[in-house]
């Protein structure tokens, strides 16, 4: 009987385009059974042939063949070595974090999704590792705050939910100077639109609940690696933390891949006309879009991306208008999360960046007039009279 190892995964080095990649996979079908849709393996444990022979599979936790095709085609995406899949955007984040060692110190975005704050807060220091917030679109900050314990920098661009972008490469080669491991949470723009790895950085995270499955149907997360040494590092602990994605949410978020590129180009051509509609309502004070040309880092989206995404915030003139817009809104819908198929608006202050001060968030620019607004797929005509409506 044949086996997966007799096959060669796509290479990743091929000359197709992103969303040939997405829709084609690593091995792109089930090599024994020639079944176009991957199998949903779903077993734990599995038959050895002899004492020195076997399928290069023993246990789930360790490898799947659903969880291997989805991890081997975001390595392809976003030009890796090797992905990993966990249980959530956290999951990602948390493996990562293990790299680090006591007395060391890692810089993370000032303005960053309060539970990569709170993994910081909680569970850092108590490892006694060291952290500070920093605007990495500002270099000289950056240098500033660099230690000679520093050994990782975590940024998160565009960032959530004020929507700066940090420069990649600008920010890499200073790292690399000093020998930091820069890591690039690319949840918003994915691999589709943004490469972090191309542009210097050395490993990059995702939240793959959000655009990777894109149904707000699985829970999932993704670290991807440049280097072999890295992959047989967080092989070894994410064995040990058992957090390896199961394999129907494996499927499921490979499934949702194999539409990425068609989604993110409706995500992003909604976006840009609902800012532009957000943007000259009287009862709006400001669009936070990084794809208007008078946004500050407009200059370096054009530079390391090749669109915009679907994610806006905007402020609206007082608290009244936001509570009256919270219940009117009919089509898009009040919840947490981003990056599916629905719309979905949130208000950041009192949902997903209660970890973070008020202080904090008041310098940020993160008012309690601010919401964020993840645009989905819908028909741009629909969504913004429904946002018209529940402004008026």
């Amino acid at each position: 009987m044949k086996n997966f190892t007799n096959y060669t995964v796509y290479d990743k080095k091929e000359k197709y385009h992103d969303d040939t990649k997405v829709v084609r996979g690593a091995l792109g079908h089930d090599p024994v059974t020639g079944a176009i849709s991957f199998p949903i393996f779903q077993a734990t444990t599995y038959r050895h042939i002899g004492i020195k022979e076997n399928t290069n599979f023993n246990y789930s936790r360790i490898i799947n063949p659903t969880r291997e095709e989805f991890e081997r085609t975001m390595a392809i995406l976003d030009g890796g070595y090797k992905a990993f899949a966990v249980t959530s955007g956290m999951a990602a984040v948390s493996l990562v974090l293990t790299m680090l060692k006591s007395k060391e110190h890692i810089l993370i975005s000032d303005d960053v999704y309060g539970g990569t704050v709170r993994a910081c807060e909680n569970t850092l220091k108590t490892m006694g590792i060291e952290y500070n917030q920093v605007d990495f679109t500002d270099i000289e900050e950056v240098k500033k705050n660099i230690k000679s314990n520093t050994r990782m920098m975590l940024i998160e661009t565009p960032t959530n939910p004020m929507m700066k972008v940090a420069d990649i490469e600008e920010i890499a080669n200073l790292a690399h100077k000093h020998g930091i491991t820069v890591v690039v949470d690319n949840t918003f723009l994915t691999g589709y639109y943004q490469k972090p790895l191309l542009f210097g950085a050395d490993i990059v995270i995702y939240s793959a609940t959000k655009y990777i499955a894109g149904h707000n149907d699985v829970l999932a997360g993704v670290v991807v690696v440049k280097t072999e040494e890295q992959a047989e590092y967080l092989k070894n602990q994410n064995a040990v933390l058992g957090a390896s994605l199961s394999p129907m949410d494996s499927w499921l978020a490979l499934r949702g891949l194999k539409t990425l590129a068609i989604r993110m180009e409706k995500h992003s051509s909604n976006a840009f006309k609902v800012a532009e509609f957000l943007r000259h309502h009287p009862k709006v004070k400001k669009v936070y879009y990084v794809g208007f040309e008078d946004h500050p880092n407009y200059l370096v989206t054009k530079k390391q991306t090749t669109g915009f995404g679907g994610m806006i915030s905007f402020e609206l003139d007082t608290m009244e208008t936001v509570n009256k817009f919270l219940e009117k809104i009919n089509l898009i819908l009040f919840a947490e999360s981003l990056g599916g198929v629905e719309s979905l608006v949130t208000h950041p202050a009192s949902r997903t960046h209660t970890e973070v001060t008020k202080e904090i968030r008041e310098k940020l620019g993160i008012s309690d007039t601010l919401l964020r607004l993840s645009v989905g797929i819908e028909n741009s005509e629909d969504l913004i009279n429904d946002l018209k409506q529940a402004l008026d």
